[in-house]
């Protein structure tokens, strides 16, 4: 088996990982034996995108709208005094605003998510790709301790470190199906 691992089955408290290797699960925490792969023990700020430009809650949508198209991206963290505060997708600019009557010079308080959803820069990738899987999402913020946006986690970024293509062609689908994820076995 290839060093990339993949997530194939989770408990609530538990997430169990299948790979060659050995691996101990002790207090709701997975340790890794040394032999454990490289790639399967790589940290978050290892693979995030960590150059993100921004908008705050009172940018109106035509001006994030703007600067999601000139930076190809198809979500900007919502960001008040440096700390995340929440995230607008294209999605929310038409779902939340557009389809409700609201006109693009409404602000992007009132069509943002501010549900977070995020992991630190310490964390092991496969917490963003678990919180990806079991939120449904496609990118994960990774925020500091102080709660400062520190970069961002894209499917893209995850498969840009797998080397199978088939694995990044089943993974990828498996974060983005509408069936659990996380109850495959």
């Amino acid at each position: 088996m290839s060093d990339v691992f993949k997530l194939t089955a989770t408990l609530k408290s538990y997430c169990l990982l299948s790979f060659s290797n050995s691996m101990k699960i002790i207090d709701k925490e997975i340790f890794w034996m040394a032999e454990t792969p490289v790639k399967a023990r790589m940290r978050c700020r290892e693979i995030m995108t960590s150059s993100v430009k921004t908008a705050t809650r009172d940018m109106t949508l035509q001006d994030v709208a703007v600067l999601m198209r000139d930076g190809d991206v198809g979500a900007m963290p919502v960001v008040d005094d440096g700390k995340l505060v929440g995230i607008v997708t294209d999605r929310d600019i038409v779902v939340r605003a557009i389809a409700d009557g609201r006109g693009a010079s409404s602000t992007v308080g009132k069509a943002m998510t501010s549900e977070i959803f995020s992991v630190k820069p310490d964390d092991f990738v496969f917490e963003a790709i678990r919180l990806m899987g079991d939120k449904q999402i496609r990118r994960v913020p990774v925020v500091n301790d102080k709660g400062e946006l520190a970069g961002i986690i894209a499917m893209a970024d995850i498969a840009l470190e797998m080397e199978d293509e088939r694995e990044i062609a089943e993974t990828l689908e498996e974060i983005s199906s509408g069936s659990s994820f996380w109850q495959k076995g």
